[in-house]
């Protein structure tokens, strides 16, 4: 994926608008991935989820690799 703004990008914010996390994973980045999907499963119990579920399409989106 190239960087903010490529298609790999918008495709894995895509992803993460559906299941949080998701995005972090089609990018390769497994313990972001995890993190987002935990911590989002945890904090919906207190109807606060949808704070990480934003967090992750915008991390998703966002994403520069490094190199």
């Amino acid at each position: 994926m190239s960087g903010q703004g490529s298609t790999g990008n918008v495709i894995a914010a895509v992803c993460s608008f559906f299941i949080p996390g998701l995005g972090q994973l089609v990018q390769g980045r497994l313990l972001m991935a995890l993190i987002m999907f935990v911590l989002a499963a945890v904090l919906w119990i207190f109807l606060l989820g949808w704070i990480v579920h934003l967090w992750s399409i915008l991390d998703a989106a966002l994403f520069k690799p490094r190199g």
